[in-house]
């Protein structure tokens, strides 16, 4: 596998954290954008360095032009260009049924995990090289639509399934695949910072395997997609679900 230049939005914690430290474990540079936690940013960044990897974090808001354009600034300096972009930031911020979600959760979801998605793959298209990859993290909610308990956020995930089929299409020429992974429950912070840390344990048993996933699971798949391995992977989504 040659070595990439890639940058993670939402690259401190979570999923994006796992994906860092699994790429940065085979050679590859990394530059993690995250919102607002400095200290898990400079606690991955430390890790990474610690492993030999380059690392560089970048705050940045997403829900705002200037955020994605410094993002990408900041990372195409870092080595003079960047050859993936793991789209992963996003969050659910709130867990209930739709009619009683508030109207600015609601704006506030789609705005980050579907415009900023969207924006960010625009972003990508236009520095990409040939041979680059786009990973866009998706959710198993995009079809299961999450009754109950955030289907706001379950339709911004179907629309960046969209984006990826979508987008595919349109980089095939250049010689840049885009692929989606999309996680089902995994057991990461997004929960607590939605209002409700004990959610994993509490769903775990209707899934089929009986458990709900790891972060490191995730990010094994993304790297996967990102490798020589998946030259021919493009325009799909691959679900990390545990059979849901």
């Amino acid at each position: 596998m040659h070595q990439r230049t890639v940058l993670i939005t939402g690259g401190t914690r979570g999923i994006g954290r796992a994906s860092a430290i699994a790429l940065a474990a085979t050679g590859h540079h990394l530059v993690l954008g995250y919102g607002r936690d400095d200290a898990s940013a400079a606690q991955v960044e430390e890790e990474i360095r610690g492993m030999g990897g380059q690392c560089r974090t970048v705050r940045a808001d997403l829900r705002t032009d200037d955020g994605i354009e410094h993002l990408f600034t900041e990372a195409i300096a870092f080595r003079g260009g960047i050859d993936a972009v793991v789209s992963n930031a996003g969050a659910t911020l709130h867990i209930g049924d739709l009619a009683s979600t508030p109207v600015a959760v609601i704006r506030e979801v789609v705005d980050l995990n579907l415009t900023s998605a969207i924006l960010v793959a625009r972003r990508a298209a236009q520095v990409l090289p040939a041979g680059g990859v786009l990973v866009t993290l998706s959710s198993g909610a995009a079809t299961t639509g999450s009754p109950g308990e955030y289907v706001h956020y379950a339709a911004a995930k179907a629309g960046v399934d969209a984006l990826t089929k979508g987008l595919a299409v349109e980089l095939a020429p250049q010689g840049v695949r885009v692929v989606g992974v999309a996680p089902g429950t995994i057991d990461t912070d997004v929960h607590a910072d939605a209002g409700d840390p004990g959610r994993p344990a509490r769903v775990a048993a209707r899934h089929p395997m009986g458990r709900v996933g790891t972060p490191e699971e995730v990010a094994a798949v993304v790297a996967f997609a990102l490798s020589d391995a998946a030259s021919y992977v493009s325009g799909t989504t691959l679900r990390v679900a545990g059979g849901v």
